[in-house]
């Protein structure tokens, strides 16, 4: 075989691999017929079971498949695509001899993922200080239902003696602190859901020559609107918040006027000068 026929039989088999490995991606065999997503001409992906559409959007992809009881629930993801919602969660199963049926969780900015027991799915959401939300849960028989509301809830019996700063990855993680929410709650009032989403995004505690130990972050997809500021004083058991108010000033929690200079200085350096 000469050169060029060489190169020509290579090229058939690479794309006849490709061509396989495409076909195997996007078609996922469940009970007796098989999930298959395809993409429109204006970029849209489209999940279908033996040709009927389920659903649609500019991000799907395939989870996996897991056996709930005697019952398999094939779970695939889908949403609009982009960092402004994450997706949402597809489950399909098919009951014997029935026609295949399918539930979406979550809510139009996604759902929490899943959780697997052996009885059931649920969706329990990552819940921030002062918030509550709604847990989903799914069973071959009841399909998607509501178990109940979640409310976020420091960890009982913390106390400014148990605080170790040292061992916090991000802001947020000094609320499961019952002393420090406490506190928070009483500073910050109805500001404390803006404050703490301020702070999730954020590279974590750092500290001063006092020992005072500071963070500062932003809301997520939204950087320099919002960012929040926060310092612990475990030594004298005093907190310090303070947010970009939109209008190239900050609020502060108490007043600035109470504020070491060090830790003042340290949030002008951080959120006040965006």
């Amino acid at each position: 075989m000469n050169c060029r026929n060489l190169n020509l039989a290579l090229a058939t088999l690479i794309l006849t691999l490709s061509g396989a490995q495409a076909e195997e991606e996007s078609s996922i065999p469940f009970a007796d017929g098989a999930f298959t997503i395809s993409e429109t001409d204006s970029m849209e992906k489209v999940l279908s079971y033996n040709g009927t559409e389920i659903v649609r959007g500019y991000f799907l992809d395939y989870d996996r498949i897991v056996e709930i009881g005697t019952v398999e629930a094939a779970l695939f993801q889908v949403g609009a695509g982009g960092n402004a919602c994450g997706p949402r969660t597809v489950i399909a199963w098919k009951p014997e001899d029935e026609e295949l049926k399918t539930a979406l969780a979550g809510d139009d900015c996604g759902s929490p993922s899943p959780a697997i027991t052996d009885s059931a799915i649920y969706f329990v959401p990552y819940l921030l200080p002062g918030t509550s939300a709604e847990v989903q849960v799914w069973t071959p028989d009841e399909g998607l239902t509501l178990a109940g509301t979640l409310s976020y809830t420091p960890q009982p019996g913390t106390s400014w003696d148990s605080l170790n700063i040292d061992d916090l990855a991000y802001p947020v993680d000094a609320f499961s602190n019952e002393a420090v929410y406490k506190m928070a709650q009483t500073l910050l009032g109805n500001k404390l859901v803006d404050v703490a989403t301020g702070l999730s995004v954020t590279d974590g505690f750092h500290k001063l020559a006092s020992g005072i130990a500071y963070a500062s972050g932003c809301v997520p997809h939204a950087c320099g609107s919002a960012d929040a500021f926060m310092a612990i004083d475990k030594a004298n058991r005093k907190l310090y918040f303070a947010q970009q108010d939109g209008n190239g000033g900050v609020e502060a929690w108490p007043a600035l006027s109470e504020w070491p200079e060090d830790v003042r200085k340290a949030m002008q350096e951080t959120i006040e000068k965006n």
